[in-house]
Protein backbone atom coordinates (compact mmCIF):
# COMPACT_ATOMS: atom_id res chain seq x y z
CA UNK A 1 0.00 0.00 0.00
CA UNK A 2 2.90 2.32 -0.37
CA UNK A 3 2.86 5.13 -2.91
CA UNK A 4 4.77 4.27 -6.00
CA UNK A 5 7.94 6.31 -6.62
CA UNK A 6 6.45 7.91 -9.74
CA UNK A 7 3.54 9.51 -7.86
CA UNK A 8 5.71 10.62 -4.95
CA UNK A 9 8.17 12.32 -7.27
CA UNK A 10 5.40 14.29 -9.05
CA UNK A 11 3.89 15.57 -5.79
CA UNK A 12 7.18 16.74 -4.28
CA UNK A 13 7.88 19.64 -6.66
CA UNK A 14 6.06 22.36 -4.66
CA UNK A 15 7.92 25.68 -4.83
CA UNK A 16 7.32 29.43 -4.61
CA UNK A 17 4.73 30.71 -7.06
CA UNK A 18 4.07 34.43 -7.63
CA UNK A 19 0.42 33.73 -8.41
CA UNK A 20 -0.12 32.38 -4.89
CA UNK A 21 1.16 35.69 -3.49
CA UNK A 22 -1.19 37.84 -5.62
CA UNK A 23 -4.32 37.46 -3.43
CA UNK A 24 -2.40 38.61 -0.34
CA UNK A 25 -1.08 41.66 -2.19
CA UNK A 26 -4.57 42.42 -3.49
CA UNK A 27 -6.04 42.20 0.03
CA UNK A 28 -3.37 44.59 1.36
CA UNK A 29 -4.02 47.10 -1.45
CA UNK A 30 -7.78 47.04 -0.76
CA UNK A 31 -7.20 47.49 2.98
CA UNK A 32 -4.84 50.39 2.30
CA UNK A 33 -7.29 52.31 0.13
CA UNK A 34 -10.40 51.52 2.19
CA UNK A 35 -9.05 51.74 5.74
CA UNK A 36 -5.50 53.00 6.20
CA UNK A 37 -5.35 55.95 3.78
CA UNK A 38 -8.70 57.55 4.77
CA UNK A 39 -7.76 57.26 8.45
CA UNK A 40 -4.40 58.94 7.82
CA UNK A 41 -6.13 61.79 5.95
CA UNK A 42 -8.65 62.22 8.78
CA UNK A 43 -5.82 62.37 11.35
CA UNK A 44 -3.97 64.96 9.23
CA UNK A 45 -7.10 67.14 9.01
CA UNK A 46 -7.63 66.88 12.78
CA UNK A 47 -4.00 67.91 13.45
CA UNK A 48 -4.48 70.94 11.17
CA UNK A 49 -7.74 71.77 12.95
CA UNK A 50 -6.01 71.64 16.35
CA UNK A 51 -3.08 73.71 15.10
CA UNK A 52 -5.47 76.42 13.90
CA UNK A 53 -7.32 76.88 17.19
CA UNK A 54 -7.31 80.50 18.35
CA UNK A 55 -9.04 82.77 20.84
CA UNK A 56 -12.87 83.02 20.65
CA UNK A 57 -13.23 79.73 18.75
CA UNK A 58 -16.22 77.70 19.90
CA UNK A 59 -15.04 74.13 20.44
CA UNK A 60 -16.45 70.70 21.26
CA UNK A 61 -14.35 68.58 23.61
CA UNK A 62 -13.98 64.82 23.49
CA UNK A 63 -16.27 64.59 26.52
CA UNK A 64 -19.06 66.48 24.78
CA UNK A 65 -18.59 69.84 26.49
CA UNK A 66 -19.01 72.92 24.31
CA UNK A 67 -17.02 76.01 25.26
CA UNK A 68 -15.18 79.05 23.97
CA UNK A 69 -11.40 79.28 23.83
CA UNK A 70 -10.33 82.24 25.95
CA UNK A 71 -6.58 81.77 25.78
CA UNK A 72 -4.10 79.62 23.91
CA UNK A 73 -1.49 78.79 26.56
CA UNK A 74 0.94 76.72 24.47
CA UNK A 75 1.07 74.24 21.61
CA UNK A 76 -0.47 71.63 23.87
CA UNK A 77 -2.80 73.59 26.20
CA UNK A 78 -5.74 75.97 25.88
CA UNK A 79 -8.08 77.61 28.37
CA UNK A 80 -11.74 77.06 27.55
CA UNK A 81 -14.69 78.86 29.14
CA UNK A 82 -17.46 76.27 29.50
CA UNK A 83 -19.90 78.51 31.41
CA UNK A 84 -19.96 82.15 32.40
CA UNK A 85 -16.95 82.63 34.66
CA UNK A 86 -15.96 78.93 34.58
CA UNK A 87 -12.66 78.40 32.79
CA UNK A 88 -10.93 75.07 32.33
CA UNK A 89 -7.35 74.44 31.27
CA UNK A 90 -7.30 71.51 28.90
CA UNK A 91 -5.03 69.65 26.53
CA UNK A 92 -5.41 70.71 22.92
CA UNK A 93 -5.66 67.06 21.86
CA UNK A 94 -8.92 66.60 23.79
CA UNK A 95 -10.72 69.00 21.46
CA UNK A 96 -12.79 66.98 19.02
CA UNK A 97 -14.09 69.73 16.74
CA UNK A 98 -14.18 73.47 16.17
CA UNK A 99 -17.83 74.47 15.86
CA UNK A 100 -17.39 78.12 14.89
CA UNK A 101 -14.37 80.27 14.27
CA UNK A 102 -13.92 83.43 16.31
CA UNK A 103 -12.30 86.79 15.41
CA UNK A 104 -13.23 86.37 11.75
CA UNK A 105 -16.16 88.52 10.65
CA UNK A 106 -18.05 87.10 7.64
CA UNK A 107 -17.88 89.16 4.46
CA UNK A 108 -21.68 89.56 4.43
CA UNK A 109 -21.78 91.65 7.61
CA UNK A 110 -22.10 88.95 10.26
CA UNK A 111 -25.74 87.91 9.85
CA UNK A 112 -26.62 84.26 10.19
CA UNK A 113 -26.62 81.55 12.77
CA UNK A 114 -23.76 79.25 13.77
CA UNK A 115 -25.71 76.33 12.34
CA UNK A 116 -25.83 78.05 8.96
CA UNK A 117 -22.08 78.62 9.14
CA UNK A 118 -21.51 74.92 9.84
CA UNK A 119 -23.66 73.94 6.88
CA UNK A 120 -21.53 76.10 4.60
CA UNK A 121 -18.35 74.39 5.81
CA UNK A 122 -19.58 70.87 5.08
CA UNK A 123 -18.44 69.43 1.75
CA UNK A 124 -21.10 68.99 -0.88
CA UNK A 125 -21.69 65.78 -2.80
CA UNK A 126 -20.94 62.25 -1.68
CA UNK A 127 -19.77 61.87 1.87
CA UNK A 128 -17.98 59.31 3.95
CA UNK A 129 -15.38 56.83 2.90
CA UNK A 130 -16.79 56.16 -0.56
CA UNK A 131 -16.94 59.87 -1.37
CA UNK A 132 -13.35 60.30 -0.30
CA UNK A 133 -12.23 57.48 -2.54
CA UNK A 134 -14.18 58.68 -5.53
CA UNK A 135 -13.26 62.33 -5.08
CA UNK A 136 -16.73 63.47 -4.01
CA UNK A 137 -15.38 65.58 -1.12
CA UNK A 138 -13.13 67.81 -3.22
CA UNK A 139 -14.01 71.45 -3.51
Amino acid sequence: MWISPAYAQAAGGVGFDIVSLAPLVLIFVVFYFLLIRPQQQKMKQHRQLLAGIRRNDRVLTGGGIIGTVTKVVSDTEVIVEIAEGVRVRMARGTIADVLTRGDAAPAGGGGGTPAAANEQQKPQGMGGMLGGLLGGNKK
